[in-house]
């Protein structure tokens, strides 16, 4: 739940910086389709890759893991360049017969995305993840 908190208060951070700076992210900036992929480390591998449908609302936001299904994305906090998203409970890529809530920062720049998150398996466990995508 720390690391959880952590997040959101990165994301506040953000928004205080560009209010600052005059300007802050809004969904319809980054609407479209988006292919990423989850990377576990720095030095794992790609474990998940994966396709976020963007929305200029809150509403109608996915992403989809192939061969898992697609699951509605919530929008927990907007501001800076970053969006915070939380998605699941959904059955986990690393824990066969558990399920994870994934929650992420996404920082974007034009058709880019960089950023990090942490899925909480439902046994406790706590897997952080970075992820980078791009707009099609």
């Amino acid at each position: 739940m720390a690391r959880f908190l952590h997040l959101s208060i990165l994301a506040l951070i953000a928004t205080t910086t560009a209010a600052a700076q005059g300007g802050s992210i809004k969904l319809a900036d980054v609407a479209g389709t988006w292919d990423g992929k989850h990377v576990l480390g720095s030095s794992a591998g790609v474990f998940a890759s994966w396709v976020m449908k963007a929305t200029a609302n809150p509403n109608g936001w996915t992403l989809t893991l192939p061969g898992r299904g697609t699951f509605p994305v919530r929008i927990l906090a907007v501001g800076g360049d970053s969006i915070v998203t939380e998605f699941g409970p959904f059955p986990s890529l690393l824990r066969p017969g558990h399920t994870v809530t994934m929650r992420s920062v996404g920082h974007f720049h034009g058709d880019s995305m960089t950023g990090t998150g942490e899925g909480r398996i439902d046994t406790g466990e706590v897997v952080r993840v970075s992820a980078e995508a791009k707009r099609r």
